[in-house]
């Protein structure tokens, strides 16, 4: 009974110290019809707090979210369902769902009157303007009577994950080379050797070309075999990102890290497609994502799935002790980088492979005049002089304008996007 009374409204806990007040005054002045009226106003909001309290637990609701996965700036839609059990009337219900800042305000609903032979459907938008995993809910409801003497919140639903990925931009055309690992001209290479034991045969099918019979394995196995045609084989690449915070300036969605890792991904989907071997590794080398080539749809989002979880590193330096790319053809999109971390970029790097970089000028993003750092200059240099092909990025550099920009670069080549030199 306490707990009900808990429930009691300001207008609930007038009348009730009114009826008590009202029943004083009846046995003071012995008036027998204020008794009854006092009575009557006294057991209103009981009953109502106990008829509320009763009920509030036969309340459902169910959240859905259309998509799960939605990228930065993109539009996603919550359908909310909400029903009761019973045939005894219900009042008013307030339903609050929680949401997060950055996927916009936090909808409010009021049902006036909730129907038990079905469901009611409410739907809100949200917009993520930041990458990330974010949690939507929890879903309470406020229970009113008809009277407005007494309410309940309660959680209906608890959280629902939304997985917000980086934005992606589509880019175009591939560096001289690309995926083949060095730094010579063509993307595409044959997986053939030499002899019989790289033959690759199966059972003969009608229609087959007879020129292609592999005699020698149908004789082994008394069936017809034939040759299965070689296939070309495309190199890999690997995306390198520095996801240092000490390395990026700016915060929300303006910040020099969202725009790298927008970069990124936008890079490692783009090489994906192509038929490349993507390997997407943090400034230590270490895995995030691995996808190969002509995976299909699910290879994409395991590399976006990684990119929307990716948090700030608290590393001041990039520390290595391998070739990030194992001799892979490297693509990496750094923020701000020491001599020392420069020197350890290039430490492992042979030259005859192919070594590419976007070196953000994040000074820019900071507030900081449009002029280059002489820092982020002297980054540049050091990598050219390192035999990686380089191009300086601004917070108004165009990704496809910066991707074209790299992949004319070359292995000797740097260029400055964004802004004079």
């Amino acid at each position: 009974m306490l707990r009900a009374l808990s429930g009691l409204t300001t207008r609930g806990r007038c009348l009730l110290a009114a009826g008590i007040a009202a029943a004083v005054c009846s046995l003071v002045l012995n008036e027998r019809d204020l008794l009854r009226v006092a009575i009557f106003v006294v057991a209103l909001p009981l009953l109502v707090a106990a008829f509320i309290s009763a009920t509030r637990l036969r309340l459902g609701a169910a959240r859905a979210l259309r998509p799960e996965r939605v990228a930065v700036g993109a539009h996603s839609e919550v359908h909310l369902e909400l029903w009761r059990s019973g045939r005894l009337p219900g009042g008013e219900v307030l339903l609050e769902d929680g949401v997060p800042y950055a996927l916009g305000s936090r909808p409010r609903f009021v049902v006036e009157r909730l129907p038990h032979d079905r469901r009611v459907l409410l739907r809100y938008p949200l917009q993520p303007m930041m990458r990330g995993i974010q949690q939507v809910g929890p879903l309470r409801a406020t229970i009113t009577d008809p009277f407005g003497l007494c309410e309940f919140e309660r959680e209906l639903i608890g959280h629902s994950r939304l997985v917000v990925v980086p934005r992606v931009v589509p880019l175009w055309g591939l560096p001289g080379g690309s995926g083949a690992g060095a730094g010579d001209d063509g993307t595409v290479r044959l997986h053939a050797g030499q002899g019989e034991p790289d033959v690759i045969v199966r059972h003969y099918r009608t229609g087959d070309d007879m020129r292609k019979v592999h005699w020698r394995s149908t004789a082994r196995r008394d069936e017809i075999m034939v040759r299965v045609e070689e296939r070309p084989w495309r190199g890999g690449t690997t995306v390198l990102l520095d996801h240092r915070a000490a390395a990026h300036h700016g915060t929300g969605p303006a910040a020099s890290l969202e725009w790298a890792v927008s970069f990124a991904a936008s890079v490692s989907l783009h090489l994906r497609r192509s038929g490349h071997r993507v390997r997407l590794v943090n400034e230590h080398g270490l895995t995030l994502a691995d996808a190969p080539g002509d995976g299909g749809e699910g290879y994409d989002n395991v590399v976006l799935d990684a990119l929307a979880a990716l948090q700030p590193a608290h590393q001041r330096d990039i520390t290595l002790g391998h070739d990030p790319a194992e001799s892979q053809e490297l693509i990496a999109v750094l923020g701000t980088v020491s001599a020392e971390s420069v020197h350890e970029l290039s430490r492992y790097r042979r030259r005859g492979v192919r070594s590419l970089a976007v070196l953000l000028d994040t000074p820019s993003w900071s507030g900081a005049p449009e002029q280059r750092a002489a820092a982020t200059e002297d980054s540049a240099e050091l990598l050219r002089a390192a035999g990686w092909g380089v191009v300086i990025a601004a917070p108004q550099s165009s990704m496809p304008q910066v991707w074209s920009e790299l992949c004319r670069t070359g292995s000797n080549r740097g260029a400055l996007i964004g802004g004079a030199r």
